[in-house]
């Protein structure tokens, strides 16, 4: 496509029937098929379907287990039968599907489908982070990350400029998703009850989190080892920052190379080889330590 189609002016010369607003650059793929014989385009065709298929089961599944399993049944309904369990896990995966129908036809591109994405991730990240390091953390503090996060995504890409506001840019929303999500899911934690003390010591004997964040259990706890184990929060930390920072370097040094940019994609390239023997040394670190 890059050959065919080296630019977006390219596609709309070819395709001129297609209005402008859908002329981007995702239109690519689909416009490359026009160029495939009947056998390899029934071909690519099942494949799509298939990916989509499994995408869509997945996904479905999942989200009703957190329904079926991670609410219903824990919050509502702790009694309830397995032929209940079944019953709302169908129910739910069915709501959710006519839901996911409903979004997607509001959707003008895929890439606002992954701003929806990356707004939800961008609001929840610092919680499934901070819950390794900080024991009051719950099940509320996630339902509301989660929830919170999802509404504030919906209400910047489909609400916030229909009500006659102007338009935040998306580093802007990105801020302000974090910032209301943490306030949310802070005040939820504190004015909440915690996880059962039995679950927190038998979690923290298993796993072992460094910090402070669980000195109030860390002396509840009769494993030794446990007791034994040094603080290497720093190193976790550096640890996971150079991971994040070695793989995005990958993902856009791929990227690079492929558009022949080659000293961002030699510079980059270089950074993941750094990255990649500084985990391995940090790693041995903390296997050392433990």
């Amino acid at each position: 496509s890059l050959i065919v189609f080296p630019n977006l002016e390219s596609i709309q010369a070819a395709f001129p029937h297609i209005n402008e607003q859908f002329i981007n650059d995702d239109l690519a793929y689909p416009a490359m098929l026009s160029y495939l014989p009947h056998g390899l385009l029934g071909l690519v065709i099942a494949s799509l379907i298939a990916a989509f298929m499994s995408t869509i089961s997945t996904h479905l599944n999942w989200g009703s287990s957190y329904v079926v399993n991670d609410f219903y049944k824990r919050f509502v309904k702790p009694e309830a039968t397995e032929n209940q369990l079944v019953s709302i896990g169908r129910l739910s995966t069915a709501l959710m599907m006519v839901v996911a129908a409903l979004l997607a036809l509001q959707l003008k591109s895929a890439l606002q489908g992954f701003n929806i994405l990356l707004q939800i991730g961008a609001g929840t990240g610092l919680l499934f982070i901070m819950r390794w390091f900080w024991w009051r953390i719950n099940a509320f503090s996630e339902i509301t990350a989660m929830l919170v996060s999802f509404l504030l995504a919906i209400y910047f890409q489909f609400v916030h400029e229909s009500l006659g506001f102007e338009a935040i840019s998306g580093h802007w929303q990105l801020i302000l998703g974090v910032g209301i999500t943490t306030i949310a899911w802070v005040a939820v934690t504190l004015i909440t009850r915690p996880t059962d003390t039995n679950t927190l010591i038998r979690f923290y004997e298993l796993v072992n989190p460094a910090g402070n964040g669980w000195k109030k259990i860390a002396k509840m706890t009769t494993s030794e080892k446990s007791k034994a184990v040094a603080s290497s929060l720093p190193l976790e930390i550096l640890a996971m920052l150079i991971g994040c920072l070695t793989v995005y370097s990958a993902l856009f040094a791929v990227g690079y190379w492929i558009y022949s940019n080659y000293i961002p994609a030699f510079i980059l390239t270089a950074v993941v080889g750094i990255g990649a023997f500084s985990l391995f040394q940090l790693w041995n670190k903390l296997q050392i330590r433990d």
